[in-house]
């Protein structure tokens, strides 16, 4: 791995990791159980709610359909919002602590 693996240690430890490690959680755990909670009541709707989601809204598109395309959509947006988020702050944040690392590891 490395020579110095004190170097991981204290890195893992700087305020400046544990910040990225917060700021990466901050977004990405509201957002997963965002999206499972989302996901879940599609999947119980079309279980326990066949007539609900069987509404016809245009044609033979029903319910059901609108939702499940709803589910594709919902997962480009986040991963939207995740490479948004993640080439605003948490890039520049874990260049700079690599760099910090490469430094001393004399590389």
């Amino acid at each position: 791995m490395s020579q110095n693996p004190g170097v991981w240690e204290e890195t893992q430890n700087s305020a400046e990791f544990s910040n990225l490690r917060k700021s990466f959680r901050g977004f990405a755990f509201p957002l997963t159980i965002g999206f499972l909670s989302w996901y879940f009541l599609y999947i119980l709707l079309t279980a326990f709610a066949r007539d609900f989601v069987s509404i016809k809204v245009i044609g033979n598109v029903n319910i059901a359909f609108i939702l499940g395309l709803l589910q594709f959509v919902t997962t480009f947006l986040i991963m939207w919002l995740y490479e948004r988020h993640s080439s605003k702050v948490l890039d520049k944040a874990s260049d700079e602590i690599r760099e910090v690392v490469d430094g001393r590891l004399g590389k």
